[in-house]
């Protein structure tokens, strides 16, 4: 049995743990365009920020390919499958035979076609290469001033990490507020509140049209707006779309918004499976199917994807939006339904706000069920209401209570808080 990862993130690192389970025995290559070990993405903000160093990178030991029996394949691409062949072909032309495929090939940022994207100065921030850039860039020519475009979770922590630079941040968002896919008004205006106290830009409304450049190098943006603004360097921040790049037409693998799979993780291919940033899978709480691109659901896709490609039975549930980023030192989280527009007469709202202590707390119910939450400034408990809303939990014996200060697991209900809270000696 010879197991091929395409892809060296989460669901990649949850495949080959999956694998592991099932057959200890049995090779597995891991291709990735990457020259790194193991690490989390999610950190390259704080790596570009010096809030940490490079050996705080890492998602797994230095031993792990080793103790797995995986061999790596990094720094080479993989360009394209061929399931009736069952081989994988890389960028130099060789190919990796397969009896199981595990394509993990993420998500890959989204850059809009404008004028001057190809000015030296213009990135975008989803990859650790990406910080290393940035950081040689601002450096090589002493950056004073960035424009980031988009103002969803990548521009937040892509501006978080300039500011801790002491760089000048201007953002700018095509919706009519930031974290528009995340929070509601209330909460955008929030985050916006803080954002502008520490002097960052924020423009709304508009994107840019044009990027000027001076010398080979940015130096000024044209917005839709008209206005323009001068920056040394431009980000853009705007969202990641699954990667699918590799897949031919002729492959036999359905590719709607992202790679289409089943609840075992499998696509339409034979022996082929997806997991991560670039499948669609389904949404608990809307009960369609669709990309989620956040770490938590990918390394559990990755481990149920690996443990059936050895044999195993493991289901995937579904899963739905969770997202935490600190607007300035203020934390949020973001979880499942936070606003919806569409039949909004069918959810119910409950919240508590106070803007001058920056905290704000909203639950969204439908069939008196949780279906979403916002939390700005104060976090505590963000877990178990995530498990209220993860579990489907009837809340109508302590919906009053759900917002008070003395919510916590006593508040559940004895069935439920026994499934969350066992060990030797506990009672609850």
């Amino acid at each position: 049995m010879r197991y091929v990862i395409v892809g060296n993130s989460a669901a990649a690192v949850g495949a080959i743990e999956g694998i592991r389970e099932q057959d200890r025995d049995n090779p597995i290559t891991v291709v990735s365009d990457e020259p790194y070990h193991v690490y989390s993405r999610p950190l390259i903000s704080y790596l570009l920020g010096k809030v940490i160093d490079e050996g705080h990178m890492y998602y797994r030991s230095p031993d792990f390919y080793e103790r797995n029996g995986v061999q790596p394949k990094l720094g080479i691409k993989a360009v394209e499958v061929r399931p009736q062949e069952q081989v994988v072909i890389l960028e130099d032309g060789d190919t990796l035979g397969y009896d199981r495929l595990l394509l993990a090939t993420g998500g890959r940022p989204f850059v809009p076609a404008v004028p001057g994207a190809d000015l030296e100065g213009v990135f975008t921030f989803t990859r650790w290469q990406d910080a290393r850039r940035l950081e040689q860039y601002i450096e090589q020519y002493t950056v004073k001033s960035t424009l980031v475009v988009g103002a969803g979770l990548i521009g937040l922590k892509t501006t978080e990490a300039l500011m801790a630079r002491s760089i000048k941040v201007t953002m700018v968002e095509l919706a009519d507020r930031i974290l528009s896919l995340s929070f509601d008004q209330t909460a955008s205006r929030l985050a916006e509140a803080i954002l502008l106290k520490e002097g960052v830009g924020i423009k709304t409304n508009t994107s840019v049209q044009e990027i000027v450049g001076r010398d080979g190098r940015v130096a000024q943006a044209i917005l839709q707006n008209g206005e323009t603004v001068d920056c040394d360097m431009l980000v853009f921040a705007i969202g990641v779309r699954p990667n699918t790049e590799m897949i031919p037409k002729e492959a036999g693998i359905q590719v709607n918004r992202g790679i289409v799979v089943d609840r075992y993780m499998r696509t339409t291919a034979p022996q082929v499976f997806a997991a991560g940033d670039c499948v669609e899978t389904h949404d608990l709480l809307l009960g369609t199917s669709r990309p989620i691109a956040i770490w938590p659901n990918a390394y559990q896709q990755g481990y149920v994807a690996g443990n059936n490609m050895a044999g195993g039975e493991k289901t995937y549930p579904g899963g739905f939006p969770m997202n935490s980023v600190e607007v300035c030192g203020v934390p949020t989280i973001s979880v499942g339904l936070t606003d919806p527009r569409e039949n909004a007469d069918l959810y119910e709202t409950l919240d508590y706000v106070d803007r001058n202590a920056l905290v704000y707390k909203k639950l969204v119910l439908r069939d008196n069920r949780l279906v979403g939450a916002i939390f700005v400034g104060n976090i505590e408990r963000a877990g178990i209401y995530t498990g209220l809303i993860r579990d489907r939990v009837d809340v109508s014996a302590f919906k009053n209570h759900l917002l008070s200060g003395s919510f916590g697991l006593i508040s559940l209900p004895r069935d439920h808080r026994k499934h969350l809270v066992v060990g030797e000696g506990i009672e609850v």
